[in-house]
């Protein structure tokens, strides 16, 4: 199986467990609703957003649309360059698995936002809510969440991985002036 392929199917099956997840948060829970799945440490908690991190909101309806179109412009900037890595080969097989765990991620959310208003009847195209259910409040003093308070979804897990990948293993390669070659890893 050709490194594209690969890359495609990679991606493919992690924008699907991220709607798989939320299609089942969304017809199962209640908005609010906490599930306890390990103890005081691991809940699901359905939330929706606007679609910025952390529930942040962006100038209204214009705002919405205007992140939403940004995050489309982005996704396809995003699969140009990694069809780019992996056609001229400059980039190791990680480099592009990175990209495509972020593009994956992002594509998740782009489609709550693009879709799930219009599914869901609550809003028009590209105004969807964006469904968050992971919480993982690590350290706590009595009620006050003292450290890792956000909720967030998988496609949020699949960016944030991609991401520290990135950073942790391939720094290298963006690091470089020079252009090299996947194969020789010589510029």
């Amino acid at each position: 199986m050709k490194r594209g392929t690969k890359l495609i199917l990679l991606g493919i099956i992690l924008v699907v467990i991220d709607q798989v997840i939320k299609v089942l948060v969304k017809t199962n829970m209640d908005l609010g609703q906490q599930i306890y799945v390990i103890g005081q440490w691991f809940r699901l908690c359905f939330i929706e957003n606007e679609g910025m991190a952390f529930g942040m909101k962006f100038g209204g309806s214009v705002g919405k649309f205007l992140l939403s179109a940004f995050r489309i412009v982005l996704c396809g900037a995003l699969i140009w360059w990694i069809s780019s890595l992996n056609k001229k080969g400059k980039a190791p097989m990680g480099v592009l698995v990175g990209l495509t765990l972020i593009t994956a991620g992002a594509f998740g959310n782009i489609i709550d936002c693009l879709f799930y208003g219009i599914i869901w009847d609550y809003a028009p195209f590209m105004f969807g809510k964006v469904v968050d259910m992971f919480y993982f409040p690590i350290i706590r003093s009595g009620e006050k969440v003292i450290f890792f308070s956000p909720v967030f979804n998988f496609a949020d897990s699949c960016v944030t991985v991609g991401a520290f990948y990135l950073i942790l293993f391939h720094w290298k390669f963006f690091a470089s002036d020079e252009p090299k070659d996947a194969r020789s890893g010589r510029a």
